[in-house]
């Protein structure tokens, strides 16, 4: 446990910060079942739909530090994969 108050709010803000990371990357996941969900219905409007907001995401994780650049950009590369029909899991 920390001695010092300045480190007590640094706990704290860590904390914080990991759960808002998590939610973030639990996001895009959950995006990436949305996004397979749409193909398999085969809705064409749907599966540009889920796409768009997955790059969205993606992104919006990667810029808030959720996500490494190379890692976001993997995801992208595979979103755009399974949106082509190579349906890579």
């Amino acid at each position: 446990m920390a001695n010092i108050r300045s480190q007590e709010k640094r706990i704290d803000r860590s904390e914080r910060e990991r759960l808002e990371n998590r939610r973030r990357t639990s996001t895009v996941k959950t995006h990436f079942r949305r996004l397979q969900a749409a193909l398999e219905s085969g809705d064409g409007e749907a599966i540009e739909t889920e796409h768009k907001t997955l790059i969205s995401v993606i992104d919006k994780a990667a810029e808030h530090g959720a996500l490494h650049r190379n890692n976001a950009a993997r995801k992208k590369a595979r979103a755009a994969r399974i949106r082509a029909g190579g349906g890579a899991t």
